[in-house]
């Protein structure tokens, strides 16, 4: 009895698997049954690694028993990083910062020494703001923010230089230099745009390699679906210069084609025109872009979520839009009060109609999501959170508190744009009042979000802008475009959350806090860090490039005259020894 009952204890001691047993079984027994519905097969005696183990669930045939011998190389079955996962740094500096001799930064000789400075620095990222043309009407003083069109590029970028060396102007043709700390765009405007619209005349006059390039940029499918839409727009908007297409004659407000092709008749030169100088902004953007890739340089794009009222985008696709009958807003954009308004920010935007977008299995956004891919290699959409929830307010109401949320497209948006191009790389703006259900859809896409440390330290320990509670896959920044600099900021800080920031980072002198943050964001486990240039320098608020909820006195920070990039050889160095340290090289 005894023994039939030692003998059963053996029995059942022997039945019962060890914890390590167990965790062995789960990560490398596999049924045959699994194996046999299995499409991934293996030779016998192929080489294996770590990484191979597991690969879309399937397993190695031939993994050794538990208790058996591993292969001799057993210790080289080290993990190994995916490429995708590469921590990098970044410089926010939009083109019309830099210096330049026509009162406004562009695309020539200085983008390309940017770009040496850049990869001189070990940065692998350049941020911009958005390329469009800035508004010219209702006080919008510059801003890429509230642009004409979505899909043109900013003409005022075109370097004349670059047109010389195109034989489309003449060396005696160019404008005396104009020594201008900012920009001011009416200005510049006056200074460039008939030099630009002499040299597109020539190009379209030309014959050669460089007119069929453009030939060959008019007749692609993927340009001429908005571009012509904007040719014509934009000649409307010259015959008659009114404040809004609303005031338009109803033939051309309401796109009759009679009256369209009255104005193409009249007003081909124009068009042509028009078109010719988006080509010339191609043309040298890309020229910049290629020479970024060849840097190993990525650029950053930002893209707004809404378009301005008085555009092409909004004219040649009012069902797309919450309008009354005569085309007037129904609905226009903005934020409840915040930290920048008591009151809201009042942005005025027509409303996107959603429900006539989805109906239209939201081609609209798939056009202006292709426009975005062909211009930039990834890019921020600005107020993301309204794709999940945004605020409308009645075009009437004179404050944006006046409005209320709304449910936003979702997934269904992103599912149609995934359908139509596959996977894009978008960096989602998740600043401002953020639910839960924006957080959602950020992770439903896989886009990082953003964090800003200027953020970080007015509140307690869980502040998602602080670095502790940083992801992995999010964007950090010290500032931003609409932020003071960092010095700007310390200058003005409360000193209840300067003790704060004090608490968190070491600043040895009151110069040192641009680096210090600088410092804190590399160092934060966030995949991308981006460094507005103004905080390289050590600006003050001087430098800063918007405030937001005001009209005047934005957009026009540049880069010092006096300052080459090859004079910044030593924040070059101090940068690259930071990202060196923090694995961003």
């Amino acid at each position: 009895m005894a023994m039939s009952m030692s003998m059963a204890m053996l029995s059942s001691h022997s039945l019962k698997a060890s914890p390590l047993q167990n965790l062995s079984s789960k990560l490398f027994n596999v049924s045959s049954a699994v194996f046999a519905s299995s499409r991934i097969k293996f030779q016998a005696k192929a080489p294996m690694n770590f990484n191979c183990l597991l690969k879309n669930d399937a397993v190695y045939e031939d993994l050794p028993a538990v208790g058996e011998d591993l292969p001799p190389d057993y210790e080289e079955w080290t993990p190994k990083k995916d490429p995708k996962d590469r921590r990098r740094a970044g410089i926010l500096l939009h083109p019309t910062s830099f210096r330049g001799p026509h009162g406004i930064g562009d695309l020539g000789e200085e983008a390309f020494c940017f770009l040496d400075w850049l990869h001189e620095a070990g940065c692998s990222v350049w941020q911009v703001l958005p390329l469009v043309p800035p508004g010219r009407k209702g006080n919008e003083d510059g801003s890429p923010y509230a642009g004409q069109d979505a899909n043109c590029g900013n003409t005022l970028l075109i370097s004349l230089e670059e047109l010389v060396k195109d034989g489309l102007l003449m060396k005696e043709e160019l404008p005396k230099p104009v020594d201008a700390d900012r920009v001011d765009f009416s200005t510049v405007a006056d200074i460039k745009d008939p030099l630009i619209a002499k040299a597109a005349e020539r190009l379209i006059l030309s014959e050669g390699e460089l007119k069929n390039h453009f030939e060959d940029f008019r007749r692609d499918p993927e340009i001429s679906n908005w571009l012509e839409d904007s040719a014509y727009f934009a000649a409307i908007d010259e015959t008659l210069n009114t404040i809004s297409w609303y005031d338009w004659p109803e033939p051309l407000k309401n796109r009759h084609l009679s009256a369209l092709e009255e104005i193409y008749q009249s007003k081909r030169d124009f068009i042509n025109i028009f078109i010719a100088q988006q080509f010339l902004f191609q043309r040298q953007w890309q020229k910049v872009r290629n020479y970024a890739q060849m840097k190993g340089i990525k650029i950053m794009g930002d893209m707004p979520i809404y378009v301005g009222y008085h555009s092409a985008d909004v004219w040649a696709n009012k069902k797309y839009f919450l309008l009354n009958k005569s085309g007037f807003p129904l609905l226009v954009s903005g934020v409840p009060p915040d930290a920048f308004s008591e009151t809201g920010q009042l942005w005025g935007s027509p409303l996107y109609d959603w429900k006539a977008m989805e109906r239209e299995r939201f081609s609209w956004w798939i056009r202006r999501i292709r426009r975005a891919q062909n211009i930039y290699d990834e890019f921020r959409i600005d107020h993301f959170r309204g794709f999940a929830g945004y605020w409308a307010v009645p075009s009437e109401a004179k404050f944006a508190m006046d409005g209320q949320w709304k449910m936003g497209p979702g997934k269904s948006l992103f599912d149609a744009i995934f359908r139509a191009v596959g996977k894009i790389n978008i960096i989602a703006e998740d600043l401002g009042v953020i639910t839960e259900d924006v957080i959602q859809l950020r992770k439903y896409i896989r886009a990082p979000g953003m964090a800003v440390l200027q953020f970080g330290f007015g509140s307690d320990a869980d502040n998602p802008h602080l670095p502790h509670n940083h992801e992995q896959n999010e964007v950090v920044y010290t500032g931003t475009h609409d932020n003071d600099t960092t010095r700007g900021w310390w200058d003005i800080l409360e000193q209840e959350e300067k003790s704060n920031v004090l608490k968190y980072v070491t600043v040895t002198g009151e110069d040192d806090i641009s680096w210090a943050l600088i410092q804190a964001a590399l160092s934060s486990v966030a995949q991308t860090a981006i460094i507005p240039m103004q905080d390289v320098l050590g600006l003050g608020n001087s430098a800063r490039m918007n405030i937001p909820a005001t009209q005047s006195g934005n957009w026009g920070w540049r880069l010092p005259s006096s300052m080459s990039f090859d004079d910044l050889e030593s924040e070059a160095k101090k940068l690259r020894d930071l990202l060196s340290i923090y694995g961003r090289l």
